[in-house]
């Protein structure tokens, strides 16, 4: 299996795509006007506490207040990290967050703690951005600090040694555990990240150290920086996706930009030399992305149907709570009988769904509505392939079983904004409702609004202005209704097509005669 990193890379915009076999499996994309704050540390000043709801308004120097729960402030309490030990090794290679379960906290902590007891207003915290603002909401922070380097990840307000899950030998599970406990500076916590299998002592060494440096720069600034100050900045995305996806299972790392491709060089030589080789400057004429064939994929990825080789297709709708995934026989007719039909369609959605997921970063609840299938044993089948497609992801992701109505039901860890909502933006004629108004419905409307006006219009005639279709349906079937109206108001009404009005805009103004 081939694997690419294809970078296109301007002054204003870098996109990124880890690719496999051909097809984009992520695509991160960073513009610097927009910024991209997920793992920045901020020196803040808490503006409000909600006991109510157990967290925080702070702020860091953003346009909106950032939000902190109980859960996040919460630091170097045994019984917390005895409880919190079991999940620290899993999904630290998620590029937006390494650590991302070092962020979650059991419920049943909920009581012994409470937010007013830990924070008061205008107090000053240090606190890492663990979701940048998606939507409406503020970002999250969280003071429980995590830096993320190439083969660990430093935790210094966490005592404790963890390993990734991805690493499954034991004896080199057992090895690192034991290299890392004897090293480590007391009461600094490490996580083994997976490209750290099989790397000597020595390495792993320079990388702790410079992780140490690093923090004790940032509680340096920390203590001379006015509230709110920007500490500490994650690196940018082209050198996170270096850090945490280039590995030697990547066969090449291509990029179009040759300031991004020296800054590329120079950090593989402070931290992978051995990867330099496999870095290329890529200056044919042909983007980058039409060259990969990636620019017709990221286009599919922004529509909300999704055809399937079979003739089926997937519809993915963005609600505000959830993201809907709905599963169409389409065209496909199958050859048999109508239960192997679905299943063949359900399986086939399977994989495009999991592909799709990925590939629009799509976090939260998400609910998927198969084709209803008869045998339960088929549900069964489709939820284990779920299940399986799922497995390549790198966000954490919990699926429950199918239900009887064929509804499978999935939550995704959200750390950013998705692909959908960093490319697009509400449509400006139907204000993001993905509906416009009939033209029949239209030609009603604007009957009602001349009944409306007319006992203020003291002109011989009307002009009315319209969009041509409109002015082709009034003249067109609904000439009685226009004649209706002359005949009511006893006046002439003039249809003038406007090209550059939208469908639904219309406007009327009386006329005199000379």
């Amino acid at each position: 299996m081939s694997k690419e990193l294809i970078i296109n890379a301007t002054e204003h915009e870098t996109r990124v795509a880890f690719v496999e076999n051909g097809n984009p499996q992520e695509l991160f994309i960073e513009r610097p006007a927009e910024g991209d704050i997920a793992n920045n540390i901020y020196k803040g000043r808490v503006l409000r506490v909600l006991p109510g709801m157990q967290a925080a308004f702070v702020d860091i120097g953003l346009d909106q207040a950032a939000f902190i729960y109980v859960a996040d402030v919460l630091n170097n309490y045994q019984e917390f990290e005895q409880l919190m030990q079991s999940s620290f090794e899993e999904d630290e290679d998620d590029l937006a967050e390494p650590d991302v379960d070092a962020h979650e906290r059991p419920p049943s902590l909920d009581q012994d703690f409470m937010i007013e007891e830990l924070l008061h207003e205008g107090q000053e915290i240090l606190a890492q951005v663990s979701k940048a603002p998606i939507g409406n909401k503020g970002a999250r922070i969280t003071s429980r600090i995590s830096l993320p380097g190439r083969l660990l990840v430093l935790m210094p307000t966490t005592d404790h040694i963890g390993v990734s899950r991805r690493i499954e030998d034991e004896n080199e599970r057992k090895r690192l555990k034991e290299t890392l406990l004897a090293m480590r500076p007391e009461n600094y916590g490490f996580i083994a990240r997976t490209v750290s299998e099989g790397v000597g002592t020595e390495k792993l060494a320079t990388e702790m150290n410079f992780l140490v440096s690093l923090w004790e720069e940032i509680q340096r600034k920390n203590g001379n920086a006015p509230v709110p100050s920007l500490l500490h900045k994650e690196l940018n995305v082209t050198l996170r996706a270096v850090r945490d996806l280039f590995t030697r299972e990547v066969d090449k790392l291509v990029i179009d930009y040759k300031p991004g491709y020296e800054e590329i060089l120079q950090f593989l030589d402070t931290f992978m030399p051995g990867l330099r080789e496999l870095v290329e400057l890529y200056d044919d004429s042909e983007p980058i992305f039409d060259a990969y064939n990636l620019e017709s994929e990221i286009s599919r990825a922004l529509k909300k149907k999704v055809w399937l080789k079979s003739g089926g297709y997937v519809v993915i709708e963005h609600t505000e709570a959830l993201v809907a995934i709905d599963v169409n026989t389409g065209r496909f007719v199958g050859k048999h009988n109508l239960e192997e039909t679905i299943l063949k369609t359900n399986l086939e959605a399977v994989k495009e769904i999991a592909y799709q997921i990925r590939l629009r970063d799509i976090g939260g609840l998400i609910i998927i509505d198969f084709i209803d299938m008869e045998r339960s044993s088929n549900r069964e089948r489709v939820y284990n392939a779920v299940k399986d497609a799922l497995r390549k992801d790198r966000s954490r992701t919990n699926v429950l079983p199918m239900s009887e109505l064929g509804l499978v039901e999935m939550t995704r860890k959200r750390t950013r904004e998705t692909l959908n909502r960093m490319l697009c933006e509400p449509c400006f004629y139907c204000d993001g409702e993905g509906y416009l108004q009939s033209k029949r419905t239209i030609c009603h409307n604007i009957y009602r609004d001349l009944r409306r006006e007319s006992g203020e219009m003291m002109g011989d005639s009307i002009t009315l202005k319209v969009h041509p279709e409109i002015a082709d349906l009034l003249l067109g079937e609904g000439r009685g209704m226009v004649e209706s109206l002359e005949g009511w108001l006893n006046k002439e009404i003039i249809i003038r097509p406007e090209e550059k009005f939208h469908v639904e805009q219309w406007e009327m103004y009386e006329m005199h005669k000379k």
